[in-house]
């Protein structure tokens, strides 16, 4: 049913140059020691019991893209860029590369999860790298050092390296910090091919796609799309050093793109 082409990447500038840390504004760093001290099991438990059942508006792909216009991620160093304009970045990068409609659909609504902000949620509640919660945190995971605020810290059951899961138990069934891309993968999980939605899951978690954290935690399927995670984080990385995208000149492409994948209006 769908084209499994690859392509190669772009890369605008040196991949060293991005995910720059430890030069980044002082508030990238202020972002993550909020997210690392509140984002513990019962806060993500609470979360998708609040908003899972996708009952809270219904919008359009670009409806959501027009409000995502308006904010600008604190967490991300890499760029200032407007959120539609790095979601075309990201879908033409993939455009370039040749890869096949589906994979670019994936690129251009890959952080609409981002609409939680609408709904008055804190970026550090929204945005950001993801991580698992309920078992022991990886010293990988980015400023790290901010956990040690976090309650879960003092739940024995927690600090193990499988903490409440089974060995081989597959990331479906791993509660990761809550944010835009587990959102956005339950609004769209009945559009877009099983990779895709790896892609959109999982895209923030940098832990695993990167640092081959948290194997012990996968199944045979999680480590089969494990490549497709890593193909597209190429394009949505690194993409981020390209122009500004000319978003009018772009629009009849990806207006008949977004009426081939999401021909209804989303529930969120």
């Amino acid at each position: 049913m769908y084209a499994r082409e690859t392509g190669s990447p772009l890369l605008p500038k040196p991949a060293d140059q991005f995910r720059d840390y430890e030069h980044a504004d002082p508030r990238v760093a202020e972002f993550y020691r909020l997210n690392h001290t509140y984002q513990t099991v019962d806060f993500v438990l609470g979360k998708k019991r609040d908003y899972l059942a996708l009952n809270r508006r219904v919008m359009t792909v670009w409806e959501t893209l027009d409000f995502l216009n308006t904010l600008v991620d604190d967490s991300d160093p890499d760029t200032d860029f407007t959120q539609i304009e790095h979601a075309l970045q990201t879908a033409e990068s993939i455009r370039a590369a040749g890869q096949p409609r589906w994979f670019i659909a994936t690129g251009l609504i890959h952080d609409l999860g981002k609409i939680l902000c609408l709904f008055g949620e804190p970026q550090w509640a929204v945005v950001g790298d993801t991580f698992p919660v309920g078992c022991r945190w990886s010293p990988t995971i980015v400023h790290s050092e901010f956990f040690a605020h976090n309650p879960d810290r003092n739940v024995p059951e927690y600090q193990s390296e499988l903490g409440i899961y089974e060995a081989g138990c597959g990331l479906d069934a791993v509660h990761m910090s809550w944010g835009h891309d587990e959102y956005v993968y339950h609004v769209v999980k009945d559009y877009l091919p099983q990779e895709a939605l790896y892609m959109l899951r999982y895209h923030s978690f940098y832990p695993w796609h990167k640092e081959n954290e948290y194997k012990h935690l996968t199944n045979a399927e999680d480590q089969s799309m494990l490549k497709w995670v890593r193909a597209f984080n190429r394009y949505d990385l690194y993409s981020k050093g390209a122009p500004r995208p000319d978003a009018q000149a772009l629009m009849p492409y990806y207006e008949e793109l977004v009426r081939e994948f999401f021909p209804e209006p989303l529930r969120w």
